[in-house]
């Protein structure tokens, strides 16, 4: 019933994907070091080779200068030259097969690891879309069950001064236990807000919410096992804060199948929950990453660094894929994952998304 009820991330999520890193990179340095000693090496050989023809040109030159006596000597001489230039011929091929073979597992590895880290963030972009969807859950089953509140249900079907005071003492004892609301609402079938839970803060009773989305789908609804899931959106009756509404509709008896006789509004207090779920997500101060989620029209409804919430639309190349990750233009790695709802809810087409750094 607190604020982080469903908040945390899941335990060693990133772990093992780190350690695969460690060996990747660990990989990448030793294989490095493998060709820069084969260049090294074969470079020493050529070195030597130059050395070997360098003497037999020489020793060529003195068995000339010989004549006959010097025959024999210049054989030898051009048969040390003819070895001289079979070793550099195969130093230099040694040297361009190791370097394009250690070139090529260089690569490889580079590949893997940017796979593997890819993937890791595609869990981790699950893990926060998630995250929210279990918590958002919880929300449609609260809002659900107050509608069928004595209190709420009396008030709606009989909004006389006394029902109103009983209904708004009842909505606040629930916020006083539920933290993650910044205010509940009991509203007539027009509209307007009879009854609220903090009537001490927002003073809302009087006003008339009929041309919100939520409340004409809320309005609609078929029976009082249905609920709307709102998207997230500045309040202006409730400070312009950042909420979550859910509504559901409050029924003639509290029976689900009763005559609908007002709508009941819960107001999911949206920035801190959402900032600790994608602030909580446990990426890498090297992978330089931003974690988002983002609605179905790709608007950012959270940020870790609390940047471009309900204003910044980011561009997301799915290729029909409800997950996956890939580079964008200025080499940025892009990873993503589709809410996958939780039991009833069956989210709003929102995505976890994380960018990382080049």
């Amino acid at each position: 019933m607190s604020a982080a009820l469903g908040l945390k991330a899941k335990p060693n999520a990133a772990e093992p994907a780190e350690d695969d890193s460690d060996i990747s990179a660990l990989i990448n340095r030793l294989t490095a070091e493998v060709n820069q000693i084969a260049v090294d090496k074969t470079k020493a050989i050529q070195q030597i080779t130059n050395q070997m023809k360098m003497l037999a040109l020489n020793a060529l030159i003195e068995s000339s200068r010989a004549g006959a006596q010097g025959a024999g000597f210049a054989v030898v001489a051009q048969e040390v030259r003819g070895v001289g230039q079979q070793v550099e011929t195969i130093a230099r091929e040694l040297e361009s097969q190791l370097t394009k073979r250690t070139g090529d597992l260089v690569a490889s590895i580079d590949r893997m690891s940017q796979r593997s880290r890819g993937e890791r963030m595609v869990d981790l972009s699950l893990n926060a879309v998630e995250l929210i969807d279990r918590n958002l859950y919880e929300r449609t089953c609260d809002v659900r069950w107050w509608a069928t509140d004595s209190a709420v249900v009396d008030c709606a079907a009989s909004p006389a001064p006394a029902a109103v005071t009983y209904a708004s003492q009842r909505l606040g004892v629930i916020l006083g236990a539920y933290t993650v609301y910044l205010d509940l609402w009991l509203c007539d079938l027009d509209g307007n807000v009879i009854a609220n839970g903090r009537a001490d803060r927002f003073r809302v009773v009087g006003q008339n919410v009929a041309h919100t989305k939520w409340f004409r789908e809320a309005r609609t609804l078929r029976s009082g096992d249905d609920y709307v899931a709102g998207d997230v959106e500045n309040q202006p009756l409730l400070g312009n804060a950042q909420v979550a509404t859910y509504c559901a509709s409050v029924r003639a008896g509290g029976q689900a199948n009763g005559a609908p006789i007002g709508v009941l509004a819960i107001h999911f207090d949206w920035e801190p929950q959402a900032r600790a779920i994608v602030q909580g997500v446990r990426v890498g101060d090297s992978d330089k990453a931003r974690v988002l989620l983002v609605d179905s029209n790709f608007r950012v409804i959270a940020a870790s660094d609390g940047q471009g919430i309900l204003s910044e639309r980011i561009s997301l190349s799915l290729n029909g894929q409800r997950s996956g990750f890939y580079q964008d233009r200025s080499g940025a790695m892009i990873a993503f994952h589709a809410t996958p709802g939780y039991e009833t809810y069956r989210g709003l087409g929102w995505y976890g998304v994380i960018v990382c750094g080049a």
